[in-house]
């Protein structure tokens, strides 16, 4: 479907908009892939990585409707990546996170509109169901924007999703390119030991957003079936000899994250590998539990807490090599 398409790519040149440009670049024949974002020198750095002529960089903010017009012009599918992510900044700085998560967002559903693009995929997060913190209200006003934009559409043909992941492994500012400075250290900082979080490798993530554009009717939220793992166990795999210091949950932090809340199991699809949660207007159900979906228990909730799903300590290693290379950080996997 990407083949002889123009897609673009908002906060193109994070470690997901890479992984997901590189991906349709080897994968697909594009006629063109535009990367929107705000800093030119890490679209200068990307640049020099990727090297295709496929490629174009536009310099913009979200915030800015009328530069989001000129970069969609002629775009048949967005990926919505940008976002404004730090959970203890967006509490100290709500504005600019309301500004970036949900204005912004409604800039990208308007002009994805009036450009009459296809489809448009937004990234979410597990801090957008029952949210506590800045971050995660804003992330989920901007998801009931994005599944109401397919009726904002009309029937300019425009189709919206959403799909919601925890965690990315190895991913910047992540918790795991940080654990690995401290190990040189010898001492990990963790906030809480019982602490657990849902953890996606990026090429998961990838493979989430292509299932979304290829299985959407419009109004869905996409959830993966992915492992969980406690904070202090996290810590003991990549450094078992490294002393733990307690620092305590930060503003707007949970103990446990939620994917589906309970009072969504109503509306939620399981399938093989994800979970679908339906939109209360969907006009065609019938077409949802096609494509293989059985309906959840009523009391269905998908929290980190009680994940069946636990991380394998040799995925984590093999993920932390990795990072340590692209990082340039001495790393041996310590034996287990």
């Amino acid at each position: 479907m990407f083949n002889d398409k123009v897609i673009a790519v908002t906060g193109g040149t994070g470690s997901f908009g890479k992984a997901f440009v590189r991906r349709i670049l080897e994968s697909y024949s594009p006629k063109k892939v535009i990367v929107f974002s705000r800093d030119e020198f890490k679209q200068y750095e990307m640049s020099r990585l990727f090297n295709d002529p496929r490629l174009r960089f536009f310099i913009g903010d979200v915030r800015d409707k009328d530069r989001l017009y000129r970069a969609f012009y002629g775009v048949d599918y967005i990926v919505h990546a940008a976002a404004f992510k730090q959970v203890v900044a967006a509490e100290y700085n709500p504005f600019e996170a309301v500004k970036t998560n949900i204005i912004g967002g409604q800039n990208v559903i308007e002009a994805a509109i009036d450009n009459k693009v296809r489809g448009v995929i937004a990234l979410s997060t597990d801090k957008a169901a029952n949210p506590i913190n800045l971050y995660g209200a804003a992330k989920l006003a901007s998801d009931k924007l994005f599944i109401a934009g397919n009726s904002y559409a009309g029937g300019r043909g425009s189709k919206f999703a959403v799909v919601r992941y925890g965690n990315v492994l190895g991913s910047r500012g992540s918790i795991l390119p940080l654990f690995l400075e401290q190990k040189l250290k010898g001492e990990l900082t963790i906030t809480e030991p019982a602490m657990t979080r849902f953890w996606i490798e990026l090429d998961k993530a990838v493979e989430l957003v292509f299932l979304a554009f290829n299985t959407m009717h419009g109004g869905e939220l996409y959830i993966p079936k992915i492992p969980s793992l406690r904070m202090d166990k996290f810590a003991n795999i990549l450094a078992p000899e490294a002393k733990i210091t307690i620092v305590g949950i930060r503003p707007g932090e949970k103990l446990h994250e939620t994917m589906i809340p309970c009072d969504e199991a109503r509306n939620t699809l399981e399938f093989d590998d994800h979970y679908r949660i339906l939109p209360a207007f969907l006009w065609d159900k019938k077409s949802a539990l096609a494509d293989g979906g059985s309906p959840v228990r009523d009391d269905f909730c998908y929290s980190s807490g009680d994940n069946p799903l636990e991380l394998e300590a040799d995925r984590l290693l093999s993920v932390a090599v990795n990072v340590a290379k692209e990082l340039n950080i001495p790393f041996t996997p310590p034996k287990r």
